[in-house]
């Protein structure tokens, strides 16, 4: 009778934290496919790289999770990012350094730098 109970406990908890696990891949995947449309990037593939319990999150235990995700610039290279999640929230991003996807959809240089900020240049030898 009790190691009957002691085992529904033990099922319980592990579908719980399998749930966890889905619902964590899950947003991260929401997230990677937003940051990407964001640095107009083509997003190849998302997977867990490594996950393991921790204590913290709004129930006390959860996963602490890092997932590798690809993408492309141009649908020929390829590039590899890191996506850091504890419980559902996401810690940390990190992207490798990728050329821009296409020079016309990047932004247009404003500002003081890579011309001073005038349209005739420096051709007066001050820069303001």
């Amino acid at each position: 009778m009790m190691s009957d109970l002691l085992l529904i406990i033990g099922l319980v908890v592990i579908a719980a934290f399998f749930w966890q696990l889905r619902q964590m891949a899950e947003l991260s995947r929401i997230f990677a496919e937003k940051e990407c449309w964001r640095q107009k990037v083509q997003l190849l593939a998302i997977a867990m790289e490594t996950a393991r319990p921790s204590i913290g999150g709004t129930t006390g235990i959860c996963w602490k999770a890092k997932y590798l995700f690809e993408f492309s610039t141009d649908g020929i290279n390829q590039y590899s990012g890191h996506i850091w999640m504890q419980g559902k929230k996401i810690q940390k991003i990190e992207w490798p350094i990728f050329p821009e996807p296409e020079w016309q959809e990047a932004p247009t240089a404003q500002g003081k730098f890579g011309g001073c900020g005038t349209q005739s240049g420096c051709s007066s030898g001050k820069c303001h």
